[in-house]
């Protein structure tokens, strides 16, 4: 009866500390999400009329999609930010692992996630559903609001010092604004011919909308596929 007393206390202090880690860092994260939302529609605000005055044919529109999901267009990109509900643990051969910072307290390795993704304006004006979107970066935050950002080119060059990086307002626009630049920069290409060159009677029938040629900025693009860059 004893060792089934001792067993249940472990089942439920286990439960009670690793839920309530989790539950801090969940609000960690969620605060930050606020943060971006804010940011973002700053930015629209303090820039459209600049914008409209210089081409009124450029957009830069910003949409509160619920209590996860921002979305922001500008020109002929959308950029999705999404915040993940769950709390994740980098993997054990992740660099971050192998921190003196992890190591010293392995709690500091829980982290929730918010992902910034890109796909085309015109994919969901035109309902292309073949048409693919790219995760361009993923920001993760911690117990301590320490955060971690990977991600491509400019995004994953910010801030990469997990052990000492504390997330704040300043990071956060920085982040944005990054994931614009690279966005902008990051341009359409050719499909390869060999992918385009024969189509069917049938789906010729369709509308654009459905036939199964994606549109993408990279054929064939992978989140690792820059290998010159910090992920």
């Amino acid at each position: 009866m004893q060792t089934d007393l001792s067993n249940s206390r472990k089942v439920l202090d286990a439960l009670i500390t690793k839920t309530s880690l989790k539950q801090q860092v969940y609000g960690n994260t969620y605060s930050v999400f606020q943060d971006f939302k804010q940011l973002v529609k700053e930015f629209v605000e303090e820039n459209k009329e600049e914008v409209v005055k210089l081409n009124p044919n450029i957009a830069l529109d910003y949409t509160d999609k619920g209590d996860f999901e921002i979305e922001l267009k500008f020109g002929g990109d959308v950029l999705f930010f999404l915040m993940h509900t769950n709390i994740f643990e980098f993997s054990r051969d992740h660099e971050i692992m192998k921190t003196s910072y992890i190591k010293d307290d392995p709690k500091r390795s829980y982290c929730g996630m918010i992902t910034i993704f890109n796909f085309l304006a015109d994919s969901f004006k035109y309902h292309r559903t073949n048409d693919i979107g790219y995760l361009i970066g993923r920001v993760f935050i911690n117990n301590e609001s320490h955060y971690f950002l990977e991600g491509k080119r400019e995004i994953g060059l910010l801030y990469n010092n997990f052990p000492t990086s504390i997330i704040s307002k300043s990071a956060v626009r920085q982040i944005i604004e990054s994931a614009m630049m690279y966005t902008i920069n990051f341009d359409l290409l050719t499909p390869p011919y060999e992918n385009m060159k024969e189509v069917s009677v049938s789906e010729m029938q369709y509308t654009i909308d459905n036939m199964p040629i994606k549109t993408g900025k990279r054929l064939g693009f992978r989140f690792y596929a820059d290998t010159d860059q910090n992920i």
